[in-house]
């Protein structure tokens, strides 16, 4: 198992090969693994090994934060594909047959450590992520709201409509419009959440004060 050597051309397109559909080099968070990996590269890959240009700069976003990263680090040789030999010079004398039990102890230890601490990240990853606010779609709604005559006590009838009260519904600024004959009609601006309220409930409660009402239209819709 290994990359090869990194600091060569072989090394980083047998890196890129091997994240070409993987985000990191073990698991599906950052990790000791991608450090270990990273710190073996002595220059950004080319431009052209894409995947692999694009995990380092990913990693090396983490710079700071690198320490604090799940995992621990082993030997170069440990990570990558299966196929490809390791030349670094990390891996023990395979004809050791104590070196070889050890390491394999290790390796068991280290993965379930490395295993524990991938599921804590991603459960506060999760935490975390549900607990962020949802956006909330709202719209800036100007109304016109027309009385039956220039009799109508229009002071009174704005009265009844910022009466209307509901989850969702917050009344704004208005003020009154010649339309002729010297009637004035009611221009009233609201915001809305639009999952709460919408304009077939304003109109059938702003039309329900039939003693001063005629009439309700939208003048502007926007969304905010």
């Amino acid at each position: 198992m290994g990359f090869g050597d990194l600091k060569s051309a072989a090394g980083l397109r047998v890196l890129n090969d091997f994240l070409a559909d993987k985000s990191y080099i073990e698991g599906y968070v950052p990790s000791q693994a991608d450090i270990a990996v990273f710190e073996a590269i002595a220059a950004p890959p080319p431009a052209d090994l894409f995947h692999a240009l694009r995990w380092y700069n990913h990693i090396k976003s983490y710079e700071k934060q690198k320490a604090s990263l799940p995992g621990v680090k082993k030997a170069l040789g440990k990570y990558g594909p299966a196929d490809v030999e390791d030349t670094t010079g990390a891996a023990t004398d395979s004809k050791d047959d104590d070196d070889i039990d050890l390491f394999g102890s290790d390796d068991e230890e280290e993965s379930e450590e490395a295993k524990k601490l991938r599921e804590e990240r991603l459960a506060q990853y999760e935490t975390k992520k549900s607990k962020k606010p949802a956006v909330v779609a709202k719209s800036s709604i100007l109304l016109d709201v027309k009385p039956w005559d220039d009799e109508t006590d229009m002071a009174k009838l704005e009265e009844c409509v910022r009466s209307i009260q509901a989850d969702g519904l917050v009344w704004g600024s208005s003020k009154l419009v010649p339309v002729g004959y010297g009637i004035k009609k009611l221009q009233i601006q609201c915001v809305v959440e639009d999952d709460k309220v919408g304009t077939d409930m304003l109109e059938e409660r702003i039309t329900a004060f039939e003693d001063y009402v005629q009439s309700m239209d939208v003048a502007a819709f926007n969304k905010i």
